[in-house]
C-alpha cells in the first residue's frame, strides 16, 4: 500500500510540475486587429481580424486608428514595408503596430533611408517588435515592445502576450 501512495504522489508531483500556469489565453476585452499578410491563426475567440493592403495604412491611418485596436505586418510583407513612403503611416498610428518575426526589430521600418536587408540582424530570436511613436514635435517618445518564446511556450502563447499589450495600451 505504500507503494501505491508513494507512486501516486510521485506522479502528481510530475504533472503538477509539467503544468504551465505561464501560457494564458487571453481573455481580456474583443479586440479588432488590421493585418498585412496572411491571418494567423489563434487560439483566442474575442479577436477579430481585418485584412488590409499597405496601400490602406499609408492612406487610411487615421480611419484606421479608429477602427482597430492594432496593426500587424506578416514576415511576408516586411520587404515591401521597409519602403520610407510607409514611414509617416506608422508614425502617425495612434495604436501599435506589430512587425512579425522581424529579426531586425522596428528599425527599418520607423526611419527613413533603412532598408531590411542593409542592417543587420538585431534579435535573431525575435517573433514580434511592436512600435507605438507616441511623441510630439517638439519631444521623442517611442514605445517598443519585443517577444520571443520563453521557455515552454509556442507561438500562440506569444500571440496572447501581444494581445494583453494591445488591451494594455488602449485602455
Amino acid at each position: 500500500m505504500r507503494k501505491i501512495s508513494l507512486l501516486f504522489i510521485a506522479v502528481w508531483i510530475l504533472l503538477v510540475g509539467c503544468s504551465n500556469n505561464d501560457m494564458k489565453i487571453y481573455k481580456g476585452r474583443d479586440l479588432k486587429i488590421a493585418v498585412i499578410g496572411a491571418i494567423p491563426e489563434v487560439r483566442e475567440e474575442n479577436i477579430t481580424f481585418k485584412k488590409i493592403t499597405l496601400e490602406d495604412l499609408q492612406h487610411n491611418t487615421d480611419n484606421l486608428s479608429n477602427e482597430v485596436d492594432a496593426i500587424m505586418i506578416m514576415k511576408e510583407f516586411l520587404h515591401e514595408a521597409d519602403d520610407d513612403q510607409y514611414v509617416a503611416a506608422y508614425r502617425s498610428l495612434k495604436i501599435p503596430i506589430f512587425f512579425m518575426q522581424s529579426t531586425k526589430v522596428h528599425v527599418p521600418f520607423v526611419n527613413e533611408g533603412v532598408r531590411y536587408d542593409d542592417i543587420i540582424e538585431v534579435d535573431p530570436a525575435n517573433f514580434a517588435t511592436g512600435f507605438l511613436d507616441l511623441g510630439t514635435d517638439e519631444k521623442v517618445n517611442e514605445q517598443t515592445w519585443r517577444y520571443k518564446p520563453e521557455k515552454k511556450q509556442n507561438n500562440q502563447d506569444v500571440y496572447s502576450r501581444i494581445f494583453a499589450t494591445i488591451e494594455s495600451v488602449s485602455n
